[in-house]
């Protein structure tokens, strides 16, 4: 997701300054194509660059990256705009911009409701949380990522647009749980699934995740856009909103245990399509059996 961000703000004229990865070598490569700065150190980051979006997968790899002490993006950040778009919980993007203001900077956190094509094609869909001065700051920037600002939508405080964000994965991971166990059933019923999903398609039935996720389900190809590690991330995000709010969330909990089984099982690292390995018969695979020692 960084690295086409990336692209597509060198290709809208943006000077990309430098480009940083846990894993140096990624990090080398984009550089090289980008023709920028790749520096070893979180803090040369923020040395070289005025914004600096963060995409990492955590808590805690936001918790590494602006640490208060050590290597950390918050060293000498005064004036700098931090622009945050990993799904992480909302505690999290509140604490960084306490930390960015405390460092002079500034930080939003700018969730995507989208996958790596639209990060490339700049039709990023982004929920936009911080201060309202701080997003008129960047509005420019945010605003070519976005479809030229149609796809880009201010939602309030800080932790807010993680809130939404969080609701969004929440329900699309609740459908996607649900579609698998429609099209398993079908399946195991005779039924045809070409037909099967044409009738969902025209009926109460019909979802976005039909679209992205049904014909991948039928095939078994699961080539990763959005992970189940994932989706189970995401939804343990929303449980635990719903568990702070004293809410029963069935659905949420039931999808949330599926896509955690999906990493029990080793298939983590799968696109989320890929709960229908546990639904349709004879797909399931067995867990692993913890190496024993001698």
């Amino acid at each position: 997701m960084g690295a086409n961000m990336a692209r597509r703000l060198q290709e809208c004229g943006y000077q990309i300054t430098a480009v940083y990865d846990a894993r140096p070598a990624v990090a080398e490569a984009l550089a090289k194509e980008l023709n920028c700065a790749n520096p070893l150190k979180l803090a040369d980051v923020t040395a070289l660059a005025d914004v600096i979006l963060t995409v990492v997968t955590d808590d805690k790899a936001m918790a590494r990256i602006f640490a208060p002490k050590g290597d950390s993006l918050l060293v000498g950040a005064a004036g700098r705009v931090f622009l945050n778009c990993a799904t992480v919980s909302p505690a999290t993007h509140v604490a960084v911009e306490k930390l960015a203001t405390k460092a002079k900077a500034a930080s939003l956190e700018a969730c995507m409701a989208s996958s790596i094509n639209q990060a490339r094609a700049g039709t990023l869909y982004l929920m936009i949380g911080g201060k309202a001065d701080v997003f008129e700051r960047v509005k420019p920037v945010l605003t070519k990522l976005s479809d030229e600002g149609k796809l880009l939508r201010y939602i309030g405080k800080a932790g807010q647009a993680a809130q939404v964000k969080a609701l969004v994965n929440m329900v699309m991971n609740i459908n996607t749980a649900g579609l698998a166990e429609g099209l398993g059933l079908g399946a195991a019923l005779g039924l045809d699934l070409k037909v099967l999903m044409e009738v969902f398609s025209q009926t109460g039935a019909n979802s976005r995740v039909l679209v992205t996720d049904g014909e991948d389900m039928l095939n078994r190809e699961h080539s990763c856009f959005f992970s189940a590690a994932h989706a189970a991330k995401d939804s343990g995000i929303a449980y635990a909103l719903g568990q702070q709010t004293k809410l029963e969330l069935p659905l949420a909990k039931a999808a949330l245990g599926q896509f955690r089984k999906m990493v029990k099982l080793g298939l983590g690292e799968l696109d989320k399509s890929g709960v229908a390995e546990l639904t349709f018969k004879g797909r399931r695979p067995k867990a692993k059996k913890p190496a024993r020692r001698k």
